[in-house]
């Protein structure tokens, strides 16, 4: 039977391991946690795992006065003092610096909070006005239909090398090239940061030229909830992981009774079954890495 919800996973997964004919010596929450362990590491190294989607955020007139926050306004922002002996002899560069200072440190709460299930963010896209872009100088705006800035020849207008449905395909790509130099230096990309642990997306942009009730695009990853989507139960992978843990689980909890004899002369050997589910869960590691784990790409340019 294909698993199709968590009881029916953790069931496939003890029989795969001998069950019902033998007894697997495993405690409800052991397996409770190994199954939660293996959805987490399903979700953040598994290409499956995850779905690229875009999430709109709708700025309140609060985000925006704690993103501009200077160091002295007091409202979501954290300072740190760190006191340092000072030399005992002059400074070689300051003489007049002598005996203890403080030193304080500042730091914007220009962040906004994620959900949970967000893992990864590729990009935001912001008003262009918030980094530097085409809200820099006004005159300077979306290349519209008769647009041609500043006053009708600074910059030029991609209309003026023809009309695009005549023209050949030479000056229509080097009309693009124009196009992605201006974006580049004109409406720059918004620098961001995001850690999964944190869950704060910190956007680096300027927070002044915002207005509540402007929207942001987040480019992002969201983790599957296999709740909502039950495939994930009968993944291969997630499947196959499953039960090496389990096994390794059992190995390690009849461990302790290595050498006890059982009715009939029996003796388990709790050690063997460890190896066996430590063997299986590197090559099952190994496989996510060369088959379902999506490679680093290196930036060229």
């Amino acid at each position: 039977m294909k698993p199709g919800t968590r009881h029916q996973l953790i069931e496939y997964a003890l029989r795969q391991l001998g069950a019902p004919v033998l007894e697997i010596n495993i405690a409800d929450e052991q397996i409770d946690d190994i199954v939660d362990d293996t959805i987490q590491l399903f979700n953040e190294r598994h290409y499956d795992g995850v779905i690229r989607t875009y999430l709109k955020y709708r700025f309140t007139q609060e985000d925006i006065d704690r993103g501009v926050s200077h160091p002295y306004a007091n409202v979501g922002v954290s300072t740190s003092g760190a006191i340092y002996p000072g030399a005992e002899k002059p400074d070689s560069l300051y003489p007049g610096n002598q005996g203890p200072f403080e030193q304080n440190f500042f730091e914007n709460s220009n962040y906004i909070q994620m959900p949970d299930h967000i893992i990864g963010v590729e990009g935001v896209h912001v008003p262009k006005a918030a980094t530097g872009g085409s809200g820099f100088y006004p005159w300077i705006g979306g290349l519209g239909a008769d647009a041609a800035y500043p006053l009708d020849g600074g910059f030029g207008y991609l209309g003026g090398m023809g009309w695009w449905g005549g023209a050949d395909l030479i000056s229509y790509y080097i009309g693009q090239m124009w196009y992605s130099t201006y974006e580049y230096l004109f409406d720059p990309s918004a620098m961001i940061r995001f850690n999964i642990r944190q869950g704060r997306l910190y956007l680096d942009i300027n927070w002044n030229r915002l207005k509540a009730g402007q929207y942001i695009v987040i480019d992002c990853y969201r983790a599957l909830n296999p709740e909502d989507f039950c495939k994930i139960y009968n993944d291969r992978w997630v499947k196959m992981y499953l039960t090496a843990r389990l096994k390794k689980q059992w190995g390690q909890n009849l461990i302790k009774f290595r050498g006890t004899k059982m009715p009939g002369g029996l003796e388990m050997n709790g050690r063997e079954i460890y190896d066996e589910g430590v063997k299986e869960l590197e090559e099952i590691k190994q496989d996510m890495l060369s088959t379902y784990e999506l490679p680093p790409l290196d930036d060229v340019g």
